[in-house]
């Protein structure tokens, strides 16, 4: 029993010291440094940790500074900034539109819906009833008569700016175009090169100084000027309609004026439709175009009716005249 005991314990230490002697495990063993080629490498250090707010952070201004101190440089040398082209003194000075003088705009804007209304209700159906039922020729015809009708007016204000060589073509225009032309239906003074003009006293009073004057819309009369407005009441002596005796004749004749007129915007009517606003399209090319008709006289820079866009050229802005509008008559005959 005793021989069984002692055997006992010499195995367990025998199974101890055998387990003592065994190598460790790598995951038991603390960290050792890796061996290559008999050289020991030292440890790499950790990493720091990264800064989000770094990586947004703006480069130094070390580019901006030498940007500077070029320009610097440059104006030194050269007695001046970078280029600016918005402020070179070398190109051409922009285009001024003339500002629309036009403190009654409430009120003009007020007629100007009463015009629309009117025209939409009666001058434009009878003016498209006109062009379709009369031929184009003969629609040309009416429109060279009554504008022969006006070369006398035309004429006594070119003679009152100080125009005579224009006064004395104006008056031969409207001689071959009375007789040649039978009472002006036919243009042949025009054939011939001789300019057709249209001359108001409202011009007039223009080239006499009176340049800046206030817009005003008339009811059926359409645009004018304060200045425009007086000028009607200079050429109303000199209309020739309004001398006609008989009233049926006369009214006859202003009221074919008018609907040839307004038949001479139909072409015009799908550019004012298509405005944003169609009362300051209808007062600035206006005022662009009279302006034009006062200056063009006064300056040999100023271009001519060919140059001018289409829609301020002589055909496409017809005014009503004074004549047009019935009214009884001035020698009060009957």
């Amino acid at each position: 029993m005793n021989l069984f005991r002692l055997s006992t314990v010499v195995l367990l230490a025998a199974l101890a010291s055998a387990c003592a002697s065994a190598p460790k495990s790598s995951a038991d063993a603390p960290a050792e440094a890796v061996v290559i080629d008999s050289t020991v490498a030292a440890p790499l250090p950790p990493e720091p940790p990264i800064d989000p707010a770094s990586i947004d952070a703006p480069a130094p201004a070390t580019d901006v500074a030498t940007a500077s101190e070029g320009e610097d440089d440059f104006a030194a040398i050269y007695g001046q900034g970078a280029y600016d082209p918005v402020a070179d003194p070398t190109l051409p000075a922009p285009a001024q539109s003339p500002v629309a003088y036009d403190p009654w705009e409430k009120f003009n804007r007020k007629v100007h819906a009463f015009n629309n209304a009117v025209d939409r209700a009666i001058a434009r159906p009878l003016a498209k009833a006109y062009v379709a039922a009369v031929p184009r020729p003969v629609r040309l015809g009416v429109g060279n008569f009554f504008d022969n009708l006006r070369q006398p007016l035309t004429m006594v204000n070119q003679l009152l700016q100080g125009r005579p060589r224009d006064a004395t073509q104006t008056l031969g225009r409207f001689l071959l175009n009375s007789t040649v032309g039978i009472g002006g239906i036919f243009d042949p003074a025009s054939d011939l090169k001789m300019k057709r003009r249209s001359e108001d006293f409202g011009q007039t009073l223009g080239t006499w100084g009176w340049r800046r004057s206030r817009y005003v819309e008339l009811p059926f009369f359409g645009p004018r000027t304060v200045r425009d407005v007086l000028g009607l009441a200079g050429d109303m002596p000199l209309s020739p309609t309004r001398y006609v005796e008989d009233d049926k004749a006369r009214i006859f004749l202003q009221g074919l004026n008018l609907v040839d007129t307004r038949a001479q915007l139909l072409s015009l009517d799908s550019l004012r439709e298509g405005a944003v606003d169609d009362y300051a399209l209808v007062r600035d090319s206006w005022l662009q175009r009279r302006n034009y008709q006062i200056e063009s006289h006064r300056s040999s820079k100023q271009q001519t009716e060919d140059e001018l866009p289409e829609y301020l050229q002589e055909e496409n802005n017809p005014t009503v005249p004074a004549d047009a509008m019935p009214m009884p008559e001035i020698s009060g005959g009957g």
